[in-house]
């Protein structure tokens, strides 16, 4: 007998993926599966496609991918209702993230030419005579493994600032939002007919593999950290440079000059939107002891007001099926170990749903707190000390985002937390700040995107000198003489050796 799957799980039939509703089951689309050999024929194809992009310069690019952003913009209800049906997330959720994403490809198309075109950099004594330049050069074809969790932001942070760098782009959607990923490439197709110059190649784990190995100048992933580590692998075998976002276990702290109210609002948010199938989502969160009970208290009371279920809800289904015992086993494990459910609970796992769940006093070895959840789950810890707080925070291999609330020391704790990004009295926030790079450290991965970092990551510097006189200090020539080399030497010690 056949084992029925749930809903939302992809399947291949007839050599295409049919990706469904995780709520209704219902078919949102189906697309062909690529083998091998047709993800290396994409990679040639874009490879040509790239050339020509690569030759309309900053102009002739931004002036299509603002074209492209005028298109989303006007399509977002479309694209939003698609978001919806494909992966479970509440319209409102999609649509401000369509939002985000927009101000991206915005902010990339804008900005390229002044972060990467060529620019004269001054020289030095020892090399006077030469003239000094420095310009950013696309890589080429730049491959792209996406998320489920959030199909359109997070995938548009590599493919814009790659596009707008001059690469062209194949781009493997995750196999749980297919449709999606094939929708935002069909409509950039609508604003750059001319060439194939964004593909996608849809599959299962082995057609991110193979285009791991096809041939891609360079790849960027997002997903788990497992993951990012056989991508990292796979690539090493070609040296092909690869951009990594990985997993997360985000934490706020809560210092004793908080606003709670507002405290509480982010972190609820933080942690419960999206289904808290956020990489940058507040997982866990610290409070110092004066003020723990009221922001306990807060926080239930904000969570425990969410709504859920498949429409018009605040959390709508979890996207993978799988991901269900995850989350149920992080709450039985924190419960086990002494942890105690404030809102929630083990019964909150309610397949394709995960209610809100808070737990107080969990231990730090617990898998609630030492693993990923990507569930609407929450550990709030009493602490003694900011400094505690922080120890706890920073005992993770992980170090993506996180948040700080308090008002005179806050922006010092935030630069203790060991991560790429913080918010001081908000959470999230730093996703949506085009103008700054998104990345993290450690078991979160390396490498950014978004902000003049990620146009830079998507392109190499080239570096060129030009003679532009006689050498005063001749050094790099075998002409050089006795006296030339007591010169330079004289100088130098002149200039630095005092």
């Amino acid at each position: 007998m056949t084992a029925v799957l749930p809903p939302g799980t992809p399947t291949v039939q007839d050599d295409h993926l049919i990706s469904t509703s995780p709520a209704s089951g219902d078919e949102a689309g189906r697309v062909p599966v690529a083998a091998a050999v047709d993800v290396e024929r994409a990679v040639e194809r874009a490879r040509a496609a790239g050339q020509w992009w690569a030759g309309l310069g900053f102009t002739g690019r931004r002036e299509r991918l603002l074209r492209w952003r005028r298109l989303l913009a006007q399509r977002m209800e479309e694209l939003a209702g698609l978001m919806h049906a494909e992966g479970g997330k509440p319209v409102a959720d999609a649509l401000v993230e369509i939002v985000t994403a927009v101000e991206h490809v915005d902010w990339a198309a804008r900005n390229a030419r002044r972060v990467l075109g060529p620019r004269r950099v001054r020289s030095r004594l020892v090399l006077a005579e030469f003239s000094a330049h420095l310009e950013y050069q696309p890589h080429g074809v730049v491959g792209v493994i996406g998320p489920w969790n959030y199909p359109v932001f997070t995938p548009i942070g590599s493919i814009a600032y790659a596009l707008a760098a001059g690469n062209a782009v194949v781009f493997k959607p995750s196999e749980y939002t297919p449709v999606v990923g094939q929708w935002l490439v069909d409509s950039f197709a609508e604003v750059v007919p001319e060439h194939s110059v964004l593909t996608a190649v849809h599959g299962l784990g082995d057609v991110g593999a193979a285009l791991c190995r096809a041939g891609v100048d360079k790849l960027a992933f997002t997903g788990s950290t497992a993951t990012a580590k056989k991508v990292m692998a796979a690539c090493a075998e070609s040296l092909t440079p690869v951009l990594l976002e990985a997993g997360g276990k985000d934490a706020m702290i809560v210092d004793a000059d908080a606003d709670l109210d507002a405290a509480a609002e982010a972190c609820v948010w933080g942690a419960m939107t999206n289904a808290g199938q956020t990489c940058i989502g507040i997982e866990r969160a610290y409070a110092v002891e004066p003020v723990f009970d009221a922001f306990v208290d807060k926080v239930v009371e904000r969570a425990g007001r969410l709504t859920v279920g498949p429409e018009d809800a605040d959390i709508g289904p979890i996207t993978m099926p799988s991901q269900l015992d995850v989350i149920r086993r992080h709450i039985e494990d924190a419960v086990a170990r002494g942890g105690r459910a404030v809102l929630g609970g083990p019964d909150a796992v309610k397949p394709p749903y995960a209610y809100p769940t808070v737990l107080v006093g969990v231990p730090e070895e617990a898998a609630a707190v030492r693993e990923e959840t990507f569930g609407p789950t929450l550990t709030v810890n009493r602490v003694r000390t900011v400094d505690e707080a922080l120890a706890r925070a920073n005992a993770l291999p992980y170090g993506l985002g996180g948040s700080v609330f308090g008002q005179q020391h806050a922006v010092a704790i935030a630069r203790r937390l060991r991560s790429g990004m913080a918010s001081v009295n908000s959470t999230l926030t730093f996703a949506g700040m085009s103008t700054l790079p998104f990345g993290g450290v450690g078991e979160s991965g390396f490498g950014r995107i978004h902000g003049a970092d990620g146009l830079r990551e998507f392109a190499r510097a080239k570096a060129v000198t030009r003679r532009r006189g006689r050498s005063l200090l001749p050094s790099t020539t075998f002409e050089r003489t006795p006296a030339d080399v007591a010169r330079l030497v004289k100088a130098v010690k002149l200039l630095y050796g005092r």
